[in-house]
């Protein structure tokens, strides 16, 4: 099968539906529809599953906002709050826990700047427990953050920075917020991936660094991302697609030309458009026009996210007051 950039679970479940057409074994799909937002948690329980779904056994929710990227303050601030329960829900926090939180991505590049505008939003608390020696507080968890930039900018690999401040500061949960690539461009600033794996900086983009999970760096990872990107041979593939089928249900079932049109191999023609446009745009990835303002709208619905789930005496009346 042809490889579609995409780190999304959920749109590595409908490629594979789309190429063998079948469901996957070991995967468990849970839908929640609601009125603005639909919510789709995808549960790989064995190794069959993982195989399939390229991605490991774990745990996968995406809410996909179609309205996300609008200026509705009420449908962000709901969006939060639905964040902050599907990440207490994947109970991997207590109200002891030491949580940092790792903002990935190139704060000099905007749709990458995600993590680190989110980084500079949430509630960091820990310099308060360590100056008054507490452990446990009643309204606020002990949490750091921090943003590691990328290896262009810093010459150090993310992995080496964040496992080196993971061995000193000794949390017992870290959360990794990433931009995404997805394959639909409607699902870009639209959809917020969650899952209790870790991530693979830069893999949706094909530039792969070394994963942060539990394995890497010895304690569990959350990681939350928003797709920003997607690949510009993706976006023509799909277009094309729109207009094979519209031609399709004009045509007339049996004539030559209707034969003609479903006859058309999906890889042989994503290979043809690559093929096409790699030697004029090689390894594009397209964002939206209005990336600054979204950016800076999705940042704040992550970190108040963060607060309310973080901390027990703060809630969404509170959120927007901690806002830098």
């Amino acid at each position: 099968m042809y490889e579609i950039r995409t780190d999304l679970a959920v749109e590595n479940r409908e490629l594979y539906k789309e190429s063998f057409h079948e469901d996957l074994e070991g995967v468990v799909i849970e839908n929640e529809e609601n009125r603005y937002y639909t919510i789709t948690r995808v549960k790989v329980t064995n190794s069959q599953g993982s195989k399939d779904m390229r991605k490991p056994v774990g745990n996968y929710i995406t809410i996909d906002v179609p309205k996300l990227n609008k200026t509705d303050e009420d449908l962000k601030d709901e969006v939060s709050q639905v964040l902050a329960k599907e990440i207490k829900g994947l109970g991997k926090n207590r109200p002891d826990s030491k949580v940092l939180i790792v903002g990935l991505g190139n704060w000099n590049i905007t749709p990458d700047a995600l993590g680190p505008k989110v980084v500079n939003r949430v509630l960091v608390t820990r310099q308060f427990f360590v100056n008054y020696n507490k452990e446990i507080d009643e309204t606020v968890a002990n949490v750091a953050a921090l943003s590691p930039g990328v290896m262009g900018i810093t010459g150090i690999e993310t992995s080496e920075i964040v496992k080196g401040v993971v061995e000193k500061v000794q949390p017992d949960l870290i959360i990794a917020v990433d931009a995404l690539a997805s394959r639909k461009m409607n699902r870009v600033s639209t959809s917020i991936q969650i899952s209790d794996t870790g991530i693979n900086p830069g893999s949706g983009v094909g530039n792969k660094r070394m994963e942060l999970n539990e394995r890497t760096l010895g304690k569990p990872v959350i990681a939350i991302g928003i797709p920003t990107v997607v690949d510009a041979a993706t976006i023509v593939n799909d277009t094309l697609d729109l207009i094979i089928g519209n031609l399709q249900e004009e045509a007339k079932e049996g004539t030559e030309f209707y034969n003609m049109l479903s006859q058309i191999d999906s890889e042989e023609k994503y290979e043809f458009i690559r093929e096409i446009l790699n030697p004029y745009i090689e390894n594009v990835v397209v964002t939206p026009t209005d990336i600054d303002t979204v950016i800076d709208d999705l940042s704040i619905i992550v970190a108040n996210g963060l607060n309310i789930a973080l901390h027990p005496g703060i809630d969404l009346k509170d959120v927007n007051r901690y806002i830098k």
